[in-house]
């Protein structure tokens, strides 16, 4: 069997362009319009989302065999919400000015329907290994919205990249200008429009 046909592979790739979660099932919106107006709060908040889709995914795969299944999703939430307080922790430890900008939002990933749809219908009847590549796919294609929006807005909204000035001062002689509108969350929601647009143009090319 070629990589590219087995389920292992299919489970990680397919989220990431094909079945992307926000462009298709258009979840986990919300924090894609809060934390993308800088580019290293979305890289962060990216990784963040997708280290805790991915091992909650393992994890309750792995335990999926002794779960009561009347009691499985406050054993899901309560292994999802371990995994945030610890990816938490870590970066107040580490990283505490993003941290603070990421403010509330690291918190809300227990609440993000795509860390928890990843359990609930995946990993509960696949085994280990392929729920850990799913969630890293699901959580992968979550990040690369986000940093692509987070890029666009802090090129076109600030004219810098991970806080430091891209845009040549000679642009600003000739009368370039930052354009403001995309510091504000509407602009997100447009980016976030045309690429999907984009990536369902691409899927029927």
């Amino acid at each position: 069997m070629k990589l590219t046909q087995s389920p292992t592979f299919k489970a990680f790739s397919e989220p990431i362009v094909k079945n992307n979660p926000v462009f298709i099932q258009s979840l986990g919106i919300c924090s894609a319009l809060a934390v993308t107006v800088q580019l290293k709060t979305a890289l962060v908040m990216a990784l963040a989302m997708t280290l805790v889709t991915a091992f909650s995914s393992l994890t309750i795969s792995a335990m999926r065999k002794v779960i009561p299944r009347n009691v499985r999703m406050i054993v899901e939430l309560s292994v999802i919400a371990s995994l945030v307080i610890l990816a938490d922790e870590v970066l107040r430890a580490f990283f505490y000015d993003i941290s603070k900008q990421l403010s509330v939002f690291v918190g809300l990933i227990i609440t993000n329907c795509i860390v928890m749809g990843r359990a609930e219908t995946y990993a509960l009847g696949n085994p280990p290994l392929r729920s850990f590549m799913d969630g890293l796919g699901n959580g992968a294609g979550y990040g690369s919205v986000l940093v692509t929006v987070a890029f666009i807005r802090e090129l076109l909204g600030a004219g810098k990249l991970f806080g430091f000035a891209v845009v040549p001062q000679a642009f600003y002689d000739f009368g370039y200008m930052n354009m403001g509108f995309m510091q504000l969350a509407p602009a997100a929601f447009i980016i976030i429009g045309l690429l999907v647009w984009l990536q369902k143009t691409l899927m029927k090319g």
